[in-house]
């Protein structure tokens, strides 16, 4: 059986090593990005550009975008030149950026008219695990397609997860940045009262690790505490992105989520102040242990 042509859009410091990992999967890729010399290497290795989106689309069973925003995806799929303008019926359209979960719906809809089914399927894991095709991938949208595209995913990823109906690949890493964002809060609290009240650091860390609190995050984040290493993890600028997904996925509905609203407050406050270029250990530091 062919392998699936894929078209891939957004080579850049994530998209470059997924599109790599697709080719050493042996499925055929078409590439394009708005700078042509991000994708150099990739032609150089076996991959071919049309031109322009269109041309990608033309080609193309699967088509994979991983750009930053909601609004870059919009703007490569409208126009003469624009993906909408060459995407074939039954082909499977792939948002593979972290955006907005209703986001995903409008465009399960739009793409729908074209006979085309969409999926949102957002990554986890960052560079390292693109570049050794590791990435946790959390998809949303039709279960049929998702087996369909599911050798795809595989040729990026260690673990793909079906989330759910449109949109829900999105929910699903907001979900995951909850609660990674309040573990690593509550890790940061719990070290800040040990050093208050002059325990053992080490020892609430192995406390902690020996109980049902144990996770790699808690471990990860007790020791950067411990060895001082505030220069580990996300910037905390970038846990606003995943504030304002959140915030979309709220919308409409009467749910309030009082934690997670705290500690995203409390991450935005830090970056308003013009501290947000500082580490997520460094929420740590900013509670001013006594």
């Amino acid at each position: 059986m062919d392998k699936l042509r894929i078209g891939f859009f957004g080579t850049g410091t994530m998209g470059k090593p997924m599109a790599r990992s697709l080719l050493r999967s042996g499925f055929p890729i078409s590439v394009w990005n708005r700078t042509p010399q991000r994708y150099a290497e990739l032609v150089a290795e076996g991959a071919s550009a049309p031109g322009t989106a269109r041309a990608v689309a033309t080609v193309s069973d699967v088509l994979i975008t991983v750009l930053e925003e909601s609004a870059h995806v919009d703007a490569i799929l409208e126009g003469p030149e624009g993906i909408l303008a060459g995407v074939q019926p039954n082909s499977i359209f792939i948002n593979m950026g972290t955006n907005r979960p209703r986001h995903a719906r409008h465009l399960a809809e739009l793409f729908a008219t074209r006979s085309v089914t969409a999926l949102d399927a957002p990554v986890r894991g960052g560079v390292e695990a693109a570049i050794d095709g590791t990435l946790l991938i959390m998809v949303g949208g039709p279960r049929e397609a998702f087996e369909r595209a599911l050798p795809v995913f595989e040729a990026m990823g260690s673990k793909v997860v079906y989330a759910g109906p449109a949109g829900s690949g999105q929910v699903a890493k907001a979900c995951l940045q909850i609660v990674v964002a309040t573990t690593i809060e509550s890790v940061a609290e719990a070290m800040a009262l040990a050093q208050s009240f002059g325990a053992d650091g080490k020892g609430i860390r192995d406390v902690l690790l020996a109980s049902q609190t144990a996770s790699a995050q808690v471990e990860r984040q007790a020791s950067r505490i411990l060895e001082g290493d505030w220069n580990a993890g996300r910037q905390l600028n970038d846990f606003l992105k995943d504030r304002a997904n959140i915030a979309d996925a709220l919308t409409g509905t009467r749910l309030k989520l009082p934690l997670t609203q705290t500690i995203f407050d409390r991450i935005n406050d830090i970056a308003e102040s013009g501290k947000g270029e500082l580490r997520e250990a460094a929420l740590y530091t900013l509670l001013e242990p006594s």
